[in-house]
């Protein structure tokens, strides 16, 4: 089974969501009501990307990146503003947008696949999934990366691999999002494929990726699993080192030789989509407006930039690809969480 998952839901790619909001009286707490604006009027007022998790994470970087894109090209003249709402590997605020900013234009969230993964899963699940978002659209596609701190006893992927055979609770795995979610997931898919039984694993949740690195690098964590794009940062001051990487082929830049699963003996790879979600009962209006201004985005120098400096690769899909695409990895995200013996 996780080979076919390698080869769909991981080649596939797992999340993002957006949000954006509020008008200058504070529209990222307002009710539905006169959320919703006309076509002659949208936007009105300013709005707010929510990245459901705390800073330095590839939600809060991705919503970072739209707001400044939009706002230094001016493709959207009223100010973007970025809030950081952590809690539940993303479900907490999840709940929030789903229910209190159902009808709220001025709202979006930024997601990848805990959308699909927390909505799925048994334990600390979300009752909320993608189907109480509108899906707007996929921009990025990332790699999951197994990490340790500069100095750790783990060279090699595989030193890792048998110390959790050897004893499955001596070593802590960590990661920025809930058990069962995509950092859980990347981090024991290759123990699997070692034959090992992921739930033996030891895995302590963060709520962000940032958070994350924090523990491994405070001693709290022995490995993380995490974002690629968002670990280069710590690779090039030092304080960590990257084992293998989730991608197919090598990755370019300050990850450049960092060896993949597959050549660390592991038959996996694991992709990271991450996309922008409206609330659920987005007006069309509004809906078309950013259909429109993320199509423009992503063809901008500005946008192709931030893809650099992020060490994202570029994977755009409308919203109405996005939602098929979205369609299916729910079924694969359900066949992974059987895998794992964590779905609902």
């Amino acid at each position: 089974m996780w080979n076919k998952l390698s080869s769909v839901a991981l080649v596939a790619s797992l999340a993002i969501g957006l949000a954006a909001c509020s008008s200058d009286e504070g529209a990222s707490s307002s009710s539905s009501t006169g959320s919703k604006s006309t076509a002659s009027d949208y936007p009105k007022n300013n709005i707010t990307l929510v990245a459901p998790s705390g800073a330095g994470g590839g939600w809060d970087l991705t919503a970072r990146a739209i707001a400044k894109t939009m706002n230094d090209t001016k493709l959207i003249e009223k100010p973007i503003t970025v809030e950081n709402k952590p809690g539940g590997g993303g479900a907490v605020y999840m709940a929030e947008f789903a229910t209190k900013e159902a009808k709220n234009d001025y709202v979006l969230m930024v997601k990848s696949p805990p959308i699909l993964i927390n909505n799925n899963k048994a334990e600390g699940n979300s009752p909320y999934g993608y189907k109480d978002t509108t899906p707007l659209a996929q921009l990025t596609r990332d790699y999951g990366a197994i990490v340790v701190k500069n100095d750790s006893a783990f060279k090699t992927l595989q030193d890792v691999l048998d110390a959790i055979k050897a004893d499955p609770k001596a070593l802590t795995l960590a990661g920025g999002s809930a058990p069962g979610s995509m950092d859980h997931l990347v981090g024991v898919l290759p123990a699997f494929k070692a034959g090992v039984d992921p739930k033996t694993v030891k895995y302590v949740s963060y709520d962000g990726g940032g958070e994350a690195v924090a523990a491994l690098l405070g001693g709290n964590a022995d490995v993380i699993a995490t974002d690629a794009s968002t670990i280069a940062t710590y690779v090039k001051s030092g304080d960590v080192r990257v084992l293998a990487v989730s991608s197919t082929e090598r990755l370019e830049g300050d990850l450049a030789d960092v060896p993949t699963f597959k050549e660390s003996g592991i038959d996996a790879e694991f992709t990271i989509w991450r996309g922008l979600f409206g609330p659920k009962e987005m007006s069309e209006d509004a809906k078309n407006y950013w259909s429109e201004k993320l199509g423009k985005m992503v063809e901008t120098e500005e946008w192709k930039a931030e893809l650099t400096k992020n060490g994202w690769a570029s994977e755009y899909r409308n919203a109405e690809d996005f939602t098929t695409y979205l369609e299916d990895q729910d079924k694969v995200i359900v066949e992974l969480l059987t895998a794992l013996g964590m779905q609902k």
